[in-house]
């Protein structure tokens, strides 16, 4: 009995940050709508595809969906530190319901076109570029700092655990009706959130008290990431995998078709065992009481990353290709999840929308510039020889972010217990 105790306990403090009712609300209506998405994510990469036949255009569409988190989430990260946070995602999921509706009509209706993917797909990267610095930072307020580890960890793995059921039901059902089904199921899917959202109760929003203009708070959160060295290395890291590794997904249909002869049931499963290794890496995370540690995480998990795509890349056995998916997913769990604990709990909650945005700069905001030069690389190199180079990319940045972690430990220590974050003081 003495030895199921400590394991009895870990097993609760995993979903320790559920005893928050917001954060429950939150929890249960963003893993209903993340499976619209992942349903919605492989049915438009698979109808693109279906309708040009062009690795290019694959990565075309996910840079125009994703751009524009580069471009605008300096802005929305002076409106998640100037607004409600709670009023902006409750906005940005609306709008998400909206395009999702559209596209499911325009694909269900016959008029659908390449160019209304490209045009919907954009609009949907202006919304995110709200919604991702907003709802990050809106997680402190759902839970207490002494939750946050534990509560981005669930928030991780709830994306994850979505990432698994929704491919396999969007292969089985595009293969079955077609993609304009996943769109609409998607579209609906964002009632559970909304709800839910609406269902909260938040302390009434303050607006703070200053006189700078908005840019001169742009540029106050860049200035504070650029001179922090720990952040500044954890997110040129998370940028750079996101330039060079994450690429991978963007050419799934590609491996899926031309490669493995899966077809479209055998893209949902590739998509959705990745994602199982995610959440077993973010179910880890969840388990931890604090970020001792994470440091030496990070540098472990990309690259062991980077090994695990250049495998991927000249696998030819779908099973061993999807063996080496759950691998590639926990890694990339492992690195993102414990980043963005770690930023989180460097940042002052007054700059923490602007570094938030950062963060999503580096990691949704660079892949679509590597999707679209994996793209172009692929059309002439193939898509085996992009990945594997990818993957050498992302194994020399683990390895000098490696190098440079015993120097920025002191500083990283310093900031977190500054933040007065629950946490050890000491970051390895």
């Amino acid at each position: 009995m003495a030895d199921t105790k400590p394991a009895e306990s870990r097993f609760r403090s995993t979903g320790r940050a559920l005893r928050h009712r917001n954060f429950r609300l939150f929890f249960a209506g963003q893993l209903i709508s993340l499976i619209g998405t992942w349903m919605q994510t492989v049915a438009q990469s698979w109808l693109v595809y279906r309708l040009t036949g062009s690795s290019a255009l694959l990565g075309s569409v996910n840079f125009a969906s994703q751009i524009p988190v580069f471009l605008l989430s300096p802005v929305g990260g002076v409106v998640a530190d100037r607004y409600s946070r709670h009023r902006i995602v409750i906005a940005t999921q609306t709008a998400s319901m909206l395009l999702a509706g559209v596209l499911a009509a325009l694909t269900l209706s016959g008029h659908i076109q390449v160019w209304h993917i490209f045009v919907i797909s954009a609009l949907l990267g202006v919304v995110n570029a709200f919604d991702i610095p907003a709802r990050q930072s809106f997680i402190v307020e759902m839970t207490s700092r002494e939750d946050l580890i534990n509560a981005i960890a669930l928030n991780s793995s709830m994306f994850n655990g979505a990432r698994i059921v929704g491919p396999a039901i969007a292969g089985i059902t595009v293969a079955a009706v077609g993609e304009g089904w996943c769109f609409f199921a998607n579209a609906v899917s964002y009632i559970a959130v909304i709800v839910g959202l609406l269902m909260m109760r938040v302390t009434p929003f303050k607006t703070p008290v200053s006189q700078a203009s908005a840019f001169r708070h742009i540029l106050e959160g860049f200035q504070f990431v650029a001179r922090t060295t720990p952040i500044r290395s954890i997110l040129l890291l998370v940028g750079l995998v996101s330039l060079a590794g994450m690429p991978f997904s963007v050419l799934m249909p590609i491996f899926a078709d031309r490669i493995l002869h899966a077809g479209a049931r055998g893209l949902g499963i590739l998509m959705g065992v990745s994602g199982g290794g995610a959440l077993i890496g973010a179910l880890i995370l969840a388990s931890r009481r604090s970020v001792r540690g994470l440091g030496r995480w990070i540098a472990i998990a990309s690259g062991a990353f980077s090994v695990t795509l250049i495998a991927f890349a000249y696998s030819r056995w779908f099973w061993l290709t999807a063996a080496l998916l759950v691998l590639a997913g926990f890694c990339v769990m492992i690195q993102m999840g414990s980043s963005n604990t770690l930023i989180q709990s460097m940042s002052p909650d007054r700059l923490r929308g602007r570094v938030l945005a950062a963060y999503s700069m580096m990691l949704m905001g660079m892949a679509p510039i590597g999707a679209l030069l994996a793209g172009v690389l692929a059309d002439r190199i193939g898509a085996p020889a992009t990945v594997a180079a990818g993957g050498v990319a992302c194994g020399i940045g683990a390895a000098v972010f490696a190098m440079h972690l015993p120097t920025i430990r002191q500083e990283a220590r310093e900031l977190i217990l500054a933040q007065s974050a629950p946490v050890a003081p000491e970051v390895q």
